[in-house]
Parts: structure tokens; sequence; C-alpha cells
């Protein structure tokens, strides 16, 4: 009998590609060689190559184009409308003026690195100087929330005697915790004190907390499905930019009185504003590890009204309910779309030591996690020692980065994760909102464990 499947052995997985065969040939279109003649990249998408003789062709018919076409006809979009600007603060406060219309220019890591090592020794002295100086002011009150709600608790016993639990402990612990704490801190009732209630009679201007969610960053959903099911959310949105499969989406939708939509859009194109149904509906905003810059996109898209754009209305028809933000990878924040520029310039750090201290942050995740190191371990004295060598000014940066122990360099980064989320709170303040910083998980579960909440001041 003929095979109908592509003939390439696949060793990793011990067993031939399962693709169909390319008509006259033995394998796919994946393993077929490739043709003679010049392949270049796609402009539409670089993430391919085409003939240089199909290039016409391909270009009117590149998958992505559709995409884009398709995303672009979206009510809610708005390209870069929660970009932020580049200049400084008081011009993108008081001119009216959102600069996202001009290319983006996005710092690497590489670029970062290579700015610090350009460093003059006194310089870098004086910058992880500041850093000490500022987490010892401004982070040492930062507390401790891990919560394991009993409506969770009872949630995650059920799935995992019906084999259902969709994630693994660390995921669970996490996502109970950011819900957990949005309930301690009043935007959320749980589905237990819920049924408890309806046996008692109610009080006039009782708050049963937010039923509408716009989980950001949503990936396949889970943080949603937790909410949904312990918390009573009626009207869920879920905001991702790419397609998962394997979501929470399936079970979501047997939920008969819940209402679920996908928003697939970059956060940073996102006008709030124009998603209908979330007009005049309070809503919470959620988000598990926004990866660097989406945490200040996202916080741009909930309070448009504070976006300055003059291409629109100053008013949002939206309404804000509450927010829980579980930050991460502060490496690849970007100056452009930090929410708090005046914070930083107001500290002696303008843009290019901001990008410096995102840098830093990277050895955060360089050691273990079992001891609380920004509290424990201090680089100044690293910088004293250098100091009183007669030669230490001389050596340059990189022989200071070379000679810090793993465990400093790791203080250091957390302290700056601190420092960039600190800002972050100052911003949600400065708007009037009731907002705190806590460690929402142990750093053994996730170094990653800063949550950022806020609600609207009773």
């Amino acid at each position: 009998m003929e095979t109908k499947h592509c003939s390439f052995w696949l060793p990793n997985k011990n067993r031939f590609c399962a693709n169909t065969l390319l008509n006259g040939s033995l394998f796919c279109g994946n393993h077929n060689s490739r043709p003679e003649g010049q392949w270049i990249q796609c402009p539409v998408d670089p993430s391919h190559s085409v003939l240089e003789q199909n290039l016409n062709w391909h270009v009117k018919r590149c998958p992505l184009l559709k995409q884009v076409q398709s995303l672009s006809d979206q009510p809610f979009y708005q390209k870069g409308i929660n970009s932020g600007s580049d200049g400084e603060p008081q011009e993108e406060e008081t001119s009216g003026i959102n600069d996202s219309r001009l290319p983006a220019v996005t710092v690497s890591s590489e670029m970062k690195r290579n700015a610090v090592r350009r460093m003059s020794v006194p310089e870098f002295c004086n910058l992880i100087e500041k850093v000490e100086s500022i987490h010892d002011s401004l982070c040492k009150d930062i507390q401790d929330s891990f919560l394991m709600p009993d409506v969770c608790s009872l949630w995650i016993k059920s799935k995992e005697e019906e084999r259902k639990l969709p994630f693994q402990e660390k995921h669970i612990m996490q996502q109970a915790s950011i819900v957990g704490n949005l309930e301690n801190f009043g935007v959320l009732k749980n589905s237990l004190s819920r049924k408890q209630s309806t046996c008692e009679e109610p009080v006039k201007g009782k708050d049963d907390g937010v039923s509408t969610v716009i989980e950001f960053g949503a990936g396949r959903g889970y943080l949603t499905q937790m909410l949904a099911d312990c918390y009573g959310i009626t009207r869920v949105f879920l905001v991702e930019r790419k397609a998962y499969k394997l979501k929470a989406d399936r079970s979501l939708r047997q939920n008969e009185s819940l209402t679920l939509e996908r928003l697939r859009i970059d956060i940073e194109d996102l006008n709030l504003n124009a998603v209908v149904p979330l007009q005049g509906v309070p809503f919470l905003a959620t988000g598990k590890h926004l990866c660097g810059p989406a945490t200040d996109l996202t916080l741009r898209c909930c309070f448009p009204e504070y976006r300055k754009d003059s291409s629109e209305q100053h008013t949002a028809n939206i309404s804000f309910g509450g927010l829980a933000i579980a930050t991460c990878c502060h490496h690849l924040c970007q100056w452009k779309h930090y929410t708090n520029k005046k914070f930083f310039l107001d500290l002696g750090m303008a843009k290019e030591e901001f990008h410096a201290i995102t840098w830093f942050t990277s050895w955060a995740v360089d050691a273990t996690h079992d001891s609380d190191l920004p509290d424990t371990t201090n680089c100044i004295s690293h910088l004293q020692s250098i100091k009183e060598q007669g030669n230490g000014y001389t050596d340059g940066v990189e022989k200071i980065l070379s000679e810090m122990e793993a465990g400093k360099r790791a203080a250091l980064g957390f302290k700056c994760k601190w420092i960039i989320d600190i800002g972050r709170l100052m911003w949600l303040r400065k708007l009037g909102l009731e907002a705190k910083l806590v460690r929402y998980v142990q750093p053994s579960i996730s170094p990653e464990n800063h949550l950022l909440l806020a609600k609207p001041l009773n």
C-alpha cells in the first residue's frame, strides 16, 4: 500500500513526519528540498522566506496580510493608542500629542548591556548607590500576601477529583493568590459568600463586587476560568494577540450564565472606549505575568482619560472597577511605554539610567530564591572596595560586573524590579485610586512575585 504521509524521519519523536505528501514527492512541504533560486525574506512577515521570482504574487496572498487586515477592521483597533511617548513626561501630559504615530525604537537587551558597559566607573557606582538609596526609602514596607481562598481550595479539590485540573501546582498557587488578594482588597466577592447572602435580607448599597473581567495577556485563559467558577463573573473579555490551543474557552463556554469574548489584538492597539459591551459597565482588569511593557500598556488602556490623545475626546466611556496585575520580565521595559517617567526623573534618573536598571533586573533570576535577597544583601560594600583600590577606576565597568557575586547581582536585580513597580504604584495613586503592591507568592514558587492592586476610592 502506498504511503500518504511524509517520509522524513523525526529522530526526537522516533517516528516519520505525519504531514501529507506533496504531489510527486515523498515529502511534505516542510521537508521537501527547496527548488533552486534566490530565497528572500517576506516583506510582510519576516518569519518566512519566498522565492524572489514569486515575491510579487506572494505579498498579495501572505497569510499575515489577511490577519492584519482583519485586525485593522475591528472597531476597537487603533494603532499605537496606548504606546505612550518617548519624550519628557510634561510633553506627554500637556501637549495633547501622542507620538505613537512615529516609529517606535525598541531598546534591546544587548543595547542596554552595551550602554552599561560604556559607563565610566564613577557613573556606574553612582547609579548603584541611587538604586540602594531609593530601595531603602521606598520599598521597605511591601508586605507578603500569600493567599489561598477557601472557595479556590474547594474548586481545586473538585477539579482534581474529576481529573480536569488544567494547570500545574505552581500556577494554581499563583492564580489562587491573585484572586484571593482581589477578594481581600474588596474588589471581588466569592461564590460561597454570594450563596450565603441569598439566605439573608439584601442590604441596601451592599457591594457584590464587579461581574465583568478583562484579562490582559490572557494566553489560554486559566486565570479567568478560576475567577468565573469561584467568583460569579458574568462577562469575560480575553485580550491576547496570539492564538492558543488547549484554551479554557471550552470550559468557560459551557457556563450558560457567562458571556465570553476573545479580543485578538495587541494591548498597545486596543481602544477600550470602542468596545461597546463595556460602556458604562464597571470592569476588573487582570493579568498574570504581563511581560515588561505590557503592564504599562495595560495601565494606559484602562485609563484612556489620562492618555491625552488629541485625536479623541478626553472623556472615557468605560468604568474602572478594579485591577490586579502580576508584573513580569522587567528587563523588557521601555522608556517610551513606561507610565511614570516623572517618578524616575524626580529621582535623578533619565532614560539611559532607566534602561540600565531594566537590564539589571535580568540578574534577579540568576540565583536561587530560597531567601529574600533584596532585604538581606547590599551592593554598596562591593562598590566601596572598588573605590578603595588605587587603580579601581581604570579597569572599567566590565571588571566590576565580572567580580560581583551572584547573590549581590540577584539582589540588585530584585531591587530594580521593586523600583520599577513602585513607580507604577505611584502613578495609580496619582490618578486618585487606592492602590498597593504586594508579594503574592513565595519566591520559590515564582521569583516574579509582584502583584499590583488598585480600586476606586470609596
